[in-house]
């Protein structure tokens, strides 16, 4: 249940720099990995409705940031540390938005909802291996997809447009829906710019270049030409040239 006034102590100071970000402008320290809300929603044309008041798309993108804000973990991005999940959604909202500058509202709810509250449920909750692995993949997904009809529901979303943000967040249709594809390239394109780094500290080489080449063979044409432009660190150069390689001499 989304529960505003239940924000522990650390999740309220990010909540508040990230409120503080709407009035300060785009040049505010609490960006954390996009625009603030009112320069995002200026350039969706999307703030308030025909009514004047402030539209079901700002309330559902405000209420799921609000959920991130509450995540315990956190991530490094461009010098700025935040709730992980909470920068996080942003960075894939943003990689949509470069792949489809005119992405669905739906699409760009399901970027931003697809890991809600995923310190809930951690990999050490299942067991090692590759099964393991995947029904905790799976079981998170339904979980996101779930808490994410429990907020669009609430912010007045019809039960045809919810099912979709559902099937976008559990990735239905991937290889034939082209939103389906867009969101998983901006998550494919999350992972090299923001968490390469990191993993690539915590696994062996082999383990780190076969991850990169099956990120990269999940990228469309479009994903690929995307992710050349991110700037990578330079102990993860080698890494992702190795993966290129490997990529190339199977699809020849």
């Amino acid at each position: 249940m989304f529960e505003p006034h239940s924000l522990d102590p650390k999740a309220a100071v990010w909540l508040f720099f990230a409120v503080q970000s709407l009035a300060l402008g785009p040049a505010c320290v609490a960006t954390l990995g996009e625009p603030p809300y009112a320069v995002l929603m200026e350039q969706l044309g999307r703030k308030t409705d025909s009514r004047g008041a402030e539209s079901r798309f700002t309330r559902a993108i405000e209420a799921i940031d609000l959920v991130n804000a509450r995540d315990p973990n956190e991530l490094r991005f461009e010098g700025q540390s935040g709730p992980k999940e909470l920068i996080h959604s942003r960075r894939v909202t943003h990689w949509v938005l470069e792949l489809e500058p005119a992405a669905s509202d739906l699409l760009l709810l399901a970027a931003r909802a697809h890991h809600l509250r995923r310190w809930h449920l951690t990999r050490a909750d299942y067991p090692a291996g590759r099964a393991g692995y995947h029904a905790w993949r799976r079981e998170l997904q339904k979980r996101h997809a779930a808490e994410a009809a429990e907020i669009l529901s609430q912010c007045d979303y019809e039960p045809e447009e919810i099912s979709r943000v559902r099937d976008l967040i559990c990735k239905r249709g991937l290889g034939r829906d082209r939103e389906v594809q867009t969101l998983e390239d901006a998550l494919c394109l999350v992972f090299l710019e923001s968490q390469l780094e990191s993993f690539s500290t915590q696994h062996s080489e082999e383990k780190v270049i076969d991850i990169i080449a099956r990120s990269l063979s999940k990228l469309s044409v479009k994903g690929r030409l995307a992710s050349t432009r991110i700037a990578l660190h330079e102990s993860t150069s080698a890494p992702v040239s190795a993966a290129m390689a490997r990529l190339s001499s199977q699809e020849t």
